[in-house]
C-alpha cells in the first residue's frame, strides 16, 4: 500500500515551498488538487507545475463546493477521500496539495478524519507549509508577536461583536477571508480607532500580491478572496 500525502504548498510563491515538499511532489504518482470552482484555476497547482511532470503523474482537480452546506461538502468530501484511498490501496503514492498549510483551515482536514475512519491502514505523512499569515507578515515586515504579546486568528465570517472583542483581549488580531464582512470590518476599525495599525495583504507570494499599510487604500480597496488583515 502507497503512502497518502497532504502537502502544505505555501501561500503561492514556489521558492516558499520547502524541500521535502519538493521532494515529494517529485516523486508521487498522483497529485490531488482542490478548487472551488473548476472554471478557476487551482492556485496550489500553479504553484507546484514547475516541480511535477505531467506526462508521467496523473493529476486529479476535485471540486469542493464553496458552501457551508454539508449536504453539498460531504458527499465531496468522502468522494476525495474515497479516490484517495483507492489509489493508495492499489499502490500509487498522492498527494494532496493545498495551498498555506495541511491542517489550517484546510479541506484535507475533513479528509484525514474520512480516511482515518474509513481506511485506517492507509499510510498518511503530512508535510507543513508556510501559511499565508507568516507570508503576509513578512512581505510588510511587520512583526507578530513578541515578549508576553497574544496574537489570535479569527475567520471574518466568525462576526464583527467576535471581531470587536478580539480587538479589546489581544495585541495582534489576524483576520482571515474578510472579503464578504469588509465594510463592516472597515467601520469598526475606524471606531476602534485602528486606522494606523492595520495591514492589508491580498494574494501573498504570487504574481498578484498587493501589501496596503495607509488606511484610505485599505477602505478604497475591494479584497480578493485570498485577502487577509493584520490588526496590532
Amino acid at each position: 500500500m502507497a503512502t497518502v500525502y497532504a502537502v502544505g504548498v505555501g501561500p503561492g510563491d514556489p521558492e516558499l515551498l520547502t524541500r521535502k515538499a519538493e521532494r515529494v511532489l517529485r516523486s508521487v504518482d498522483v497529485i490531488l488538487a482542490p478548487v472551488s470552482n473548476p472554471s478557476e484555476a487551482s492556485v496550489a497547482l500553479s504553484t507546484i507545475r514547475e516541480f511535477i511532470n505531467e506526462e508521467r503523474q496523473e493529476i486529479i482537480i476535485h471540486q469542493f463546493p464553496m458552501t457551508s452546506d454539508k449536504a453539498r461538502l460531504i458527499p465531496a468530501w468522502q468522494e476525495a477521500a474515497a479516490l484517495i484511498a483507492a489509489h493508495a490501496e492499489a499502490g500509487r503514492s498522492v498527494a494532496f496539495i493545498t495551498i498555506g498549510d495541511p491542517l489550517f483551515y484546510s479541506t484535507f482536514i475533513y479528509l484525514l478524519r474520512l480516511l482515518r475512519e474509513q481506511w485506517p491502514l492507509v499510510p498518511i505523512e503530512i508535510i507543513p507549509g508556510i501559511s499565508s499569515i507568516n507570508a503576509a507578515a513578512a512581505q510588510a515586515a511587520l512583526p507578530l508577536v513578541e515578549g508576553d504579546e497574544k496574537m489570535v486568528v479569527i475567520p471574518a465570517t466568525a462576526g464583527i461583536e467576535v471581531i470587536n472583542a478580539a480587538l479589546d483581549t489581544y495585541e495582534t488580531v489576524v483576520l482571515l477571508k474578510v472579503k464578504p464582512l469588509f465594510s463592516a470590518i472597515i467601520e469598526l476599525l475606524r471606531s476602534t480607532g485602528k486606522e494606523q495599525s492595520t495591514v492589508f495583504v491580498e494574494r501573498v507570494g504570487s504574481s498578484r500580491q498587493k501589501v496596503l499599510t495607509d488606511f484610505n487604500e485599505i477602505a478604497a480597496h475591494s479584497p480578493d478572496y485570498l485577502s487577509l488583515l493584520i490588526i496590532k
